[in-house]
């Protein structure tokens, strides 16, 4: 996880991040998935509005966690390990913080990050 650490410094408005995470556990966890995103949260130095979960039958979880800064939203596949996550924020906001509590909270050692400088013309 060390190689993820990419953005030394805000870009324009924020960092918009796209997180793959693969070979995750817990995926199918409404509970477990709101206490991950409320520890990514505070890691980040962020300001949580408010979190809205939905959970499919017969798996799979979608959600939000609404921010003052922007967002974190994912979409789970339990049966394959893999987990999508958005990660935008801006301000003194740290969503490469959010990485690495990810990784934590689903078990998962590979995780892919792609990074996106938002309003870099700005």
């Amino acid at each position: 996880m060390d190689d993820v650490a990419l953005c030394e410094a805000p870009v324009g408005l924020g960092t918009h991040l796209i997180i793959d995470l693969h070979g995750g556990t817990g995926l199918n966890d409404p509970a477990r998935i709101d206490a991950a995103l409320r520890a990514a949260v505070v890691a980040a130095n962020a300001t949580l509005l408010d979190i809205h979960l939905h959970r499919f039958s017969p798996q799979g979880v979608t959600g939000v966690a609404l921010l003052a800064e922007s967002h974190i939203t994912l979409h789970t596949w339990p049966e394959r390990g893999f987990a999508a996550f958005d990660v935008f924020m801006c301000g003194a906001a740290d969503p490469w913080a959010v990485v690495k509590i990810l990784a934590q909270a689903f078990e998962s050692e590979d995780v892919q990050v792609r990074a996106l400088p938002r309003g870099a013309a700005l």
